[in-house]
């Protein structure tokens, strides 16, 4: 985590965001569920550093993974401290400095797009053509898998701090949100046992787009069917228990995140 005296913040954001054993398991359950049958090739778009790629070679025999990102140095940065470390497993993992609007050449069965990258497309017939772009990439029985959050609570502007197990705070920061265009501004801050804050350690333009018009670019996408997975609750505090299952029905909690599968 603390390399030379210096926190990475590559690092810290796997700590604070990504839980990629938990991600992949539910991934590969969501396939068999629908498909009836194990995925053996995986594509992440906006893969960042790959954690899920490398952790799909790990827990799939056989398995192959596809890792998308027009950000050369993180690719770089994940090549180097996870890649180099899985040995032989390495050879099934391909990473593409790529745009994920050329990505349909790469095939798979499976194509996730996490941590709500997929936001960056502001415009609707900007993420029509992206979600067209995945659908001609799946194979024929394909899945598409997008998370997403909302409800009330991610339309204020505010910060968000949780203490992380290394000494550190994680600080969702939602500086601004427009509710005419849906648009809105996050940051990343860490702050540091030594008191100093590692400021925009990263930022997100965005468009918060909201359940059915996800659902319904889908469908104009191509996609047969979607999805939702929504998250059970904690029947001590009312939170979020961490356990996803399909539904048609959310609850009016303040803030929620969820998963939306598209089914070629």
């Amino acid at each position: 985590m603390k390399k030379n005296g210096n926190w990475n913040k590559h690092d810290l954001y796997e700590e604070s965001v990504q839980n990629p054993e938990f991600e992949v398991e539910f991934l590969r359950k969501i396939y068999k569920q629908h498909r009836r049958k194990a995925a053996k090739v995986f594509r992440e778009d906006f893969c960042g550093t790959a954690v899920l790629c490398c952790e799909w070679a790990r827990q799939v025999r056989s398995g192959q993974a596809i890792g998308i990102d027009l950000d050369k140095e993180t690719l770089q940065w994940g090549e180097k401290n996870h890649l180099a470390k899985l040995g032989k497993l390495a050879s099934r993992i391909r990473l593409e400095h790529a745009d994920v609007m050329d990505a349909k050449r790469f095939k798979a069965d499976l194509v996730a797009a996490l941590n709500f990258s997929y936001f960056v497309f502001k415009k609707r017939s900007e993420l029509l053509d992206y979600y067209r772009c995945v659908h001609r990439s799946l194979n024929s029985d394909g899945v598409f898998v997008v998370d997403l959050y909302g409800g009330p609570e991610a339309q204020i502007e505010q910060e968000e701090i949780t203490e992380q197990d290394s000494g550190f705070d994680y600080v969702w920061d939602q500086a601004y949100f427009n509710p005419v265009t849906g648009e809105t501004l996050c940051h990343i801050h860490f702050d540091l046992p030594d008191g100093t804050r590692i400021k925009k350690a990263f930022t997100y333009d965005w468009r918060l787009w909201a359940m059915p018009e996800i659902r319904d670019v889908m469908l104009d996408a191509g996609f047969k069917e979607t999805h939702v997975y929504w998250e059970g609750t904690d029947e001590e505090d009312g939170s979020g228990n961490g356990e996803f299952e399909m539904s048609d029905q959310g609850d009016d909690a303040g803030s929620w995140v969820a998963y939306i599968v598209g089914l070629k």
